[in-house]
């Protein structure tokens, strides 16, 4: 069978790429942004928390309605939608006069983001199957993680010589090829008019995360006795908590926890927890640190990364590749360990701050450990379910991914020891490499290879693992 792509389909993965790039991008192009938001907002770290988390609160919370709505509706439909309202909330937040404005508007690209990422995945999923899958999500996590990596050099560059504001304003660009690219697809949506939607339950999703969200960030502010802190603690955990219940009881759940008993996936998706909450406190806190802590201006922060970023491109599709016909357990298990190494080597960083013998050791160890893990682990989770729930699968995944990230933001000021100075950066990078840790070892022991596609038609035709 040829390992070839053919002309639609890296149409498709083009396609699935540019839509997913854009969502990626603007999570983490922020990061760099942040210092120079507060700056000509106000707010401090609260609004820099805020900045990063309104638009998880929504990506991760609606990314469920939104797989669900790919499912019954279309992919390139859904992908349209959320390609459109992400252009115009992206030129909200550029026009943003005050911090709550920004949150706002960032709420509302989380959630056009939502529809983008299950979409474009989706759209591969459904339509590769088979050991070039493999091949088709390494491309796609190659250009799609090279966003999350690369965001914070694109983010100094406009912030140093230009303004914040042209940080979310370049989304327009991506936007307009790929709806352009759109139109040359030969593929057209399979639609399924008669299924109906979790609506309450996104709703309940949405507001238990939200609420729960808003008490973690501002409790330092308030304190746990307060009852603006208990309360909405309490009552978004039991918002959740009903949600979830709802999911096992109504005919049409956003998250089918039935899919969790499929080792392949929930073992993944546990894994996705730790490591993707890692790597949202590591960018986080390399962005910030470096400009408020190291001294150096946005476009040099941003550039500690590219290593990462260059590492990324030139392995993840042979990564993919090869977990395709070996399995993705190894992958799973040393890509997460080596990028926790990655994050101790950060430790060596001190007052007398170097960035070639401090940092560039860091950003090679953790560009090989990224590299090896994202596209094996995706291409886990994605290929122990059948084409038909391929979208709800990659929203569950991308959400566990997002609440994930949501809820280390949030946590935040507890994690650094309330200030990002040198001891709270060192802090950082401990419980960043711990969470890779935990990550891999539960790849390991809960990971098997050889786990069949359910809806393949013939071993052929199915990915050799």
């Amino acid at each position: 069978m040829s390992l070839t792509l053919d002309a639609q389909q890296r149409l498709v993965v083009w396609i699935a790429a540019l839509a997913s790039f854009v969502a990626f991008l603007d999570g983490t192009v922020v990061n760099v942004a942040l210092p120079a938001i507060s700056r000509e907002l106000g707010g401090g770290l609260t609004t820099q928390q805020w900045t990063v988390d309104a638009y998880l609160i929504t990506l991760s919370a609606l990314i469920l309605l939104a797989g669900s709505a790919s499912d019954a509706f279309g992919r390139i439909l859904v992908m349209r939608i959320g390609l459109i309202g992400f252009g115009i909330a992206s030129i909200a937040i550029a026009a943003a006069p005050d911090p709550l404005f920004l949150i706002i508007a960032r709420a509302a690209q989380g959630a056009a983001g939502a529809f983008l990422v299950p979409s474009s995945l989706a759209l591969i999923t459904s339509t590769i199957r088979g050991p070039l899958q493999g091949k088709a999500i390494g491309l796609w996590t190659a250009l799609t993680t090279s966003a999350m990596v690369a965001g914070p050099l694109i983010g100094g560059l406009f912030v140093d010589l230009l303004s914040w504001r042209f940080v979310f304003l370049i989304n327009v660009i991506p936007i307009a090829i790929t709806l352009w690219l759109l139109t040359r697809l030969q593929a057209h949506d399979v639609r399924n008019p008669g299924t109906r939607i979790d609506w309450l339950g996104g709703a309940m999703c949405t507001f238990g995360l939200g609420a729960a969200v808003f008490a973690l960030i501002e409790q330092p502010n308030l304190g746990w006795a307060a009852p603006g802190i208990w309360i909405p603690l309490v009552a978004g955990i039991l918002l959740f908590g009903a949600f979830l219940v709802r999911q096992q009881t109504t005919s049409t759940p956003i998250l089918p926890l039935s899919l969790f008993k499929i080792r392949n996936f929930w073992t993944g998706n546990v894994a996705t927890f730790f490591v993707y909450g890692a790597l949202s406190l590591n960018g986080f806190v390399v962005a910030v640190y470096l400009q408020q802590g190291a001294g150096l201006p946005a476009t040099l922060a941003g550039l500690a990364s590219i290593p990462t970023t260059i590492l990324m491109i030139l392995l993840s599709s042979r990564m993919g590749a090869l977990a395709g016909k070996w399995g993705p357990r190894l992958f799973m298990t040393i890509g997460p360990i080596l990028m926790g190494i990655g994050a101790l080597l950060l430790l060596t960083v001190n007052e007398q701050f170097d960035y070639w013998t401090q940092v560039l050791p860091s950003m090679i160890v953790f560009g090989l450990g990224l590299a090896t893990t994202v596209s094996p682990l995706t291409a886990a989770i994605l290929g122990s379910v059948d084409s038909g729930r391929s979208g709800i699968a990659s929203a569950v995944n991308n959400a566990v991914a997002r609440v994930a990230g949501l809820l280390v933001i949030a946590m935040l000021a507890a994690i650094v020891g309330g200030s990002l100075d040198l001891a709270g950066f060192h802090r950082a990078a401990i419980v960043t490499a711990v969470m890779m840790a935990v990550g891999g070892l539960i790849s390991y022991a809960g990971i098997r290879n050889g786990t069949p596609q359910p809806d393949a038609p013939s071993s052929a035709e199915s990915t050799v693992k």
